[in-house]
């Protein structure tokens, strides 16, 4: 029986990616930081593993035996102390990393994000792929500790361990706890705007990104870097509406252009700075340059070199929201 370690489990991502792999047949065991978490990663079939992504001792020894490593975990947040993104992004990426090789690990997939090609002065990311070089001047502690994070696992690939990276943008589906949860509570609190116009945004269900990342730690993939998509891309205010109506939510049409919202971030973001607040901001630069504008990429290399298809289409992942809301409101 194939095996496999994961990291961020307990989250949106990791468990799916844990259910993905329990039905291939894959025995996993996980890594996980509370007795819920563990919980959560035991009923989905896995064996879960205390610690974190500090403890790399512990990795290490859970490791031992597997055949891939597939890290998820990481810090989302688009606020906070820098030193605190980075010990979990990188200086978490690196023990990852350590660990796999001193217990001889052949591969290691490392999930990231098409936020790392958000720069000050870089590109818009419209139909990007893959040889698009990381920018100098990322916007926001996210994109940088998660650029820092890429370029740890492109440099630790080697002829012992193979390590591949998957960029998803925008996933979503069933039982997301993350954005959709976010965008669910500003709306209901009267605190959501659209920003921007009618721009297009590439999306990855959860169930193609789970598809993406297995088949990249098939062998051969050594040093490579996936876009993951659902396919060609949508506009932003439609899809986003569409998702919140599956959970009986309307956001309304108020917005703000995105040069107005970018301005309006950076000056919340250095008041935020100068007053030491704890909360995170009413609107930060990453935001804004994610969802406020188009961010687009090709995932064609992932089809041709991976045989990805994507195979939940958009529909079919709205419907399944749609059931599993209509279910939890019975």
């Amino acid at each position: 029986m194939a095996s496999a370690f994961v990291t961020g489990a307990s989250g949106f991502l990791g468990r799916n990616l844990v259910g993905a792999l329990r039905q291939q047949g894959y025995d996993v065991r996980a890594l996980v930081r509370s007795p819920e978490a563990a919980a959560t990663v035991r009923e989905l079939g896995a064996e879960p593993i205390m610690g974190d992504l500090d403890t790399q001792s512990a990795i290490q020894q859970a490791m031992n035996g597997c055949e891939t490593v597939f890290h998820l975990a990481a810090y989302l947040g688009d606020w906070g102390r820098y030193e605190d993104a980075y010990r979990v992004n990188v200086t978490g990426t690196e023990n990852v990393l350590a660990a796999a090789r001193n217990a001889k690990v052949p591969r290691l997939v490392h999930v990231s994000t098409e936020a790392v090609l958000v720069g000050s002065g870089a590109p818009k990311i419209i139909h990007s792929d893959e040889t698009w070089p990381l920018p100098k001047r990322p916007i926001g502690i996210y994109p940088a500790t998660k650029a820092l994070a890429e370029e740890r696992v492109r440099a630790a690939n080697s002829a012992e361990l193979a390590t591949i990276i998957v960029r998803p943008r925008f996933i979503w589906g069933k039982d997301d706890t993350n954005v959709l949860k976010q965008l669910v509570q500003a709306v209901q609190k009267g605190g959501f705007a659209w920003i921007g116009g009618k721009h297009l945004t590439s999306t990855t269900n959860v169930t193609n990104v789970c598809e993406g990342t297995i088949l990249a730690a098939q062998p051969g993939h050594g040093g490579e870097t996936y876009f993951l998509t659902d396919g060609a891309p949508i506009e932003f205010r439609s899809f986003v509406t569409a998702m919140l109506e599956t959970q009986g939510v309307k956001p309304g049409n108020r917005s703000i252009p995105f040069g107005a919202a970018d301005a309006t971030a950076w000056l919340l973001e250095k008041v935020w700075q100068l007053f030491k607040f704890k909360a995170t901001p009413p609107l930060t630069r990453t935001t804004a340059h994610l969802f406020g504008q188009e961010v687009t990429v090709n995932d064609s290399k992932a089809r041709r070199e991976l045989g990805y298809v994507g195979a939940k289409s958009r529909e079919a992942g709205l419907a399944e929201m749609r059931i599993a809301a209509s279910g939890q409101t019975k």
